[in-house]
């Protein structure tokens, strides 16, 4: 048996096309049949998760960089911001002229007021097509969240944005002014090594697929790790094999080159 984790965006699913390539969906089932287990392992929250990826049989999911997992119905570990932090944030976040997407299990959340940020913008008329960030916003009180990105230019304050959150999370420069934060502690790296203790399997049985940034800590935990064909050069130290791009049947290419269809 060995154990496969995949990043969604830019690994399993295009971000030019946003499908899963129909040779990915083969090879998922083609390894799961050899008695493989599959695992989603994503930067995005359970709440972020389209329908349809929810409803393939992968062996479990693990969101939010490790802080939600799940398999089937049974929630393994969830470990979210308190609340009150949660009310903070916001605060701190418009001081530093900054904006926010704050990402919990059950919805999303943005601040009531529309931002200088285009691609922030864009994200939030996304996840309103999908009928996801509606009933409440970030100043809502008592929402809960796991994790959040924080959107920044010039006018915004980052120095302040490291002293406030670094002594609580990891800070992850995903370039052109995002940042990624997740609560120390909690990553992809945890999540594959919670899987594979889960199933008493080694770090030789995993294979870890990813792109970018963000999969940096999955890539340092598994011993056979895949870079899609476009991918973040924070990833080249830790690649053991670099595959085609998504569109380009780049998932089903390394399944085939390592054995596991």
């Amino acid at each position: 048996m060995k154990a496969l984790f995949f990043d969604i965006d830019g690994t399993l699913l295009s971000e030019i096309t946003r499908e899963i390539p129909q040779s990915a969906l083969e090879a998922l089932k083609k390894t799961a049949e050899k008695g493989n287990l599959t695992f989603i392992n994503t930067g995005r929250t359970w709440s972020e998760l389209p329908r349809e990826l929810k409803n393939l049989p992968f062996s479990g999911f693990l969101c939010g960089c490790g802080t939600y997992l799940r398999q089937g119905d049974e929630i393994l570990m969830h470990q979210a911001i308190p609340g009150k932090r949660c009310e903070e944030i916001p605060v701190i976040l418009k001081e530093c002229n900054a904006g926010m997407i704050l990402e919990g299990t059950d919805n999303v959340y943005f601040s009531y007021e529309v931002s200088r940020f285009e691609d922030l913008e864009q994200t939030r008329a996304h996840f309103a097509g999908v009928g996801v960030g509606l009933a409440e916003t970030a100043e809502t009180k008592g929402i809960l969240y796991d994790k959040l990105c924080i959107v920044t230019d010039a006018q915004s304050d980052v120095e302040r944005l490291y002293r406030e959150f670094g002594q609580e999370f990891d800070i992850m420069d995903r370039r052109r002014g995002v940042y990624e934060l997740v609560p120390l502690g909690c990553s992809k790296g945890t999540a594959v090594n919670y899987m594979l203790e889960q199933y008493g399997l080694t770090k030789e049985e995993a294979y870890v697929f990813g792109d970018s940034s963000n999969d940096l800590t999955m890539f340092q935990c598994g011993a056979h790790t895949i870079a899609l064909g476009k991918h973040d050069e924070i990833l080249e130290p830790y690649t053991e094999y670099v595959t085609d791009t998504v569109e380009q049947d780049g998932l089903a290419k390394a399944m085939e080159h390592y054995g596991l269809i």
